[in-house]
């Protein structure tokens, strides 16, 4: 993990060059199906990730791998379409390098996206929840290994992970859309299995609400390094034993017929974002 602050300044660096000025105060890293939202930006710059030297590539369909910085209102968003996972074989090091080449380009605010699996029984496929805390179930930890540095020390304060200011800006983006809003708890898993229905089971004891394979160690990186983070899942299907099989295709239709409203909702977010 030593290495990723590196990296990620080194990657930062040839953003930086390739979008000629105007950089970003808001940051967007879109989960499974929500790569919209970098197509309503204005004056964009579109990077594939094959591009930047040092850049993993995106191996997951619905992650379409570029970074895109463009104008959204008043606000200049960095928006990475797509991310990488752990059960991809990917170091916690590879996972979190988006939120590190976002602080490396001065980006202090970050919308974290994703497609999840219901665990509550009272969500709906189509809710939109927004993360108020989280469990991390990965078994690993982006700051093991890490050695403290005199801005960043590695005992972090994990009891509010997520912003509420700019929860409340994501809430209010999304009603705006007619979408159904809820708030609840996320649990991280490796994947790349769905859940049996016994874990469902406990996993609902536990306290969580949606389950998901991303997103948790990314939010705890980026707490790490000072910014101020919100999050959404998109609940794209009932977990096992709520109804219906669970496969990524059917991940990927429930964020498409969506997209022009996620879209939207989240590029005004990063425009509100900018003054809280």
């Amino acid at each position: 993990m030593e290495d990723v602050f590196l990296r990620a300044e080194k990657i930062a660096a040839q953003i930086e060059e390739k979008i000629g000025g105007g950089l970003p105060s808001v940051g967007l890293i879109l989960g499974s199906g929500w790569g919209g939202a970098s197509d309503l930006l204005s004056d964009a710059v579109m990077l594939p990730y094959a591009s930047l030297c040092g850049m993993p590539r995106c191996g997951v369909s619905g992650h379409a791998g570029e970074v895109v910085v463009g104008r959204t209102g008043k606000a200049v968003a960095a928006v990475f379409c797509g991310r990488f996972h752990l059960y991809e074989g990917r170091s916690c090091g590879e996972v979190v390098l988006p939120v590190a080449v976002l602080h490396a380009l001065g980006v202090d605010k970050v919308l974290l996206t994703n497609a999840a699996g219901g665990v509550n029984r009272a969500f709906s496929v189509g809710d939109m929840m927004i993360l108020a805390d989280h469990i991390n179930m990965t078994g690993v930890n982006p700051l093991l290994g890490v050695k403290p540095r005199d801005k960043y020390p590695v005992f972090v304060d994990m009891s509010d992970v997520y912003d509420a200011s700019l929860s409340d800006a994501l809430r209010g983006s999304l009603l705006a859309e007619g979408l159904s809003v809820r708030a609840g708890v996320y649990m991280q898993l490796t994947g790349p299995t769905y859940e049996t229905r016994a874990e469902v089971r406990a996993f609902r004891v536990l306290g969580a609400d949606a389950v998901g394979m991303s997103t948790a160690v990314e939010a705890m990186y980026a707490r790490y390094l000072g910014m101020r983070v919100a999050a959404v899942s998109c609940i794209t299907n009932l977990a096992a034993g709520m109804g219906g099989k669970v496969c990524h295709e059917e991940v990927l239709e429930q964020t498409a017929l969506r997209e022009k409203k996620l879209s939207r909702a989240i590029c005004s977010f990063a425009e509100k974002a900018v003054s809280l």
